[in-house]
């Protein structure tokens, strides 16, 4: 059963598209100072995590993971932005960059996925043996939200020696039926930019690191078809849907004993908000939906009591009351 919460667009945002796009340039002027951590996965390659501490933050407080989406990094305008805004309240913050990304570019050969969850428990192992006293909040963003969530699953019970709450804000937990989302011809630009992105990371992976095979991808190409020619027989899937059914947070969820929060745009465009609907969820689980919004849009009207940043502030919120 979800919930919904009011929201008010911004006057002449208000579609989804407008939402979904212009808010993905919203940022601070300036991003805020962190630390570089390298991980050291099992199979060699490094992950960079961005570790932003303030003033006064002690072993003991509480930490925010945050987990970017698909062509995100720490540099996403929503990380920067609620980095921001913890740094302010005193919470320390750590961005993971996912294999490749951000700080993170040339140290793993293989390539991030919707599936790649262990990544992230390496991270959270890690920063849990550096302060182990310390609570830890885990949020995931779109293509990361689906990765926490899958992650908080497959840990069950397990989850609560690491975290005290996980949040996830637009989640493809069905990855199927996004990419069939994506691929309709109203989303046309949405696919063309991102399939761009992963187009340019496998040529630059392929590039640097010489013992991979030259690989060429068609010039039009498709979410679907991209999953089939590459990722699936790149990282141990039968075939793309194999990848969907295997990676797909949706069938983990259930499986959560940790406290979870999950919020979805009605109008969003490239994820689904009624995968969950009619799935029994514990009461640990609450889903929450505003009937507009866009994907991780939320640019609220001025006179929202949330400010023109709405889920920068609802996160907060979030935050503050599970610590």
């Amino acid at each position: 059963m979800s919930q919904e919460i009011p929201f008010e667009p911004f006057p002449f945002f208000s579609d989804p598209h407008h939402q979904t796009i212009i808010s993905s340039f919203f940022s601070v002027l300036f991003e805020p100072y962190s630390e570089s951590r390298k991980i050291h996965l099992p199979d060699g390659d490094k992950l960079s995590l961005e570790i932003t501490t303030p003033r006064g933050w002690k072993e003991g407080d509480l930490t925010v993971v945050m987990v970017h989406g698909l062509g995100g990094s720490h540099q996403s305008p929503y990380l920067v932005r609620l980095t921001k805004r913890l740094e302010e309240q005193g919470i320390r913050s750590v961005r993971i960059n996912m294999r490749g990304c951000g700080s993170g570019k040339g140290l793993a050969k293989q390539m991030y996925h919707g599936g790649r969850s262990e990544d992230i428990f390496q991270a959270l192992m890690q920063l849990k043996t550096e302060a182990p006293n310390s609570p830890f909040l885990l949020i995931g963003f779109s293509l990361g939200g689906n990765i926490v969530l899958k992650l908080s699953g497959e840990l069950g019970e397990l989850a609560k020696e690491f975290l005290i709450g996980v949040i996830a804000v637009s989640p493809p937990v069905d990855l199927y039926s996004s990419v069939v989302m994506i691929g309709h011809p109203d989303n046309a630009m949405y696919e063309k930019y991102f399939i761009g992105l992963m187009r340019a990371d496998v040529h630059y992976r392929h590039k640097k690191f010489k013992d991979l095979p030259r690989v060429r991808l068609p010039r039009k190409l498709k979410f679907y078809e991209f999953d089939q020619i590459y990722t699936a027989p790149n990282y141990g899937f039968r075939d793309a849907r194999d990848y969907y059914d295997k990676c797909s947070a949706l069938k983990f969820i259930p499986d959560i004993a940790l406290p979870c929060k999950i919020l979805f745009a009605q109008d969003d465009p490239i994820v689904s908000p009624n995968s969950l609907d009619g799935i029994a969820l514990p009461k640990n689980i609450g889903v929450f939906k505003t009937k507009r919004g866009g994907h991780m849009g939320y640019l609220a009207h001025p006179s929202e009591g949330k400010g023109i940043y709405w889920l920068d502030s609802l996160l907060l919120d979030w935050i503050i009351g599970d610590s």
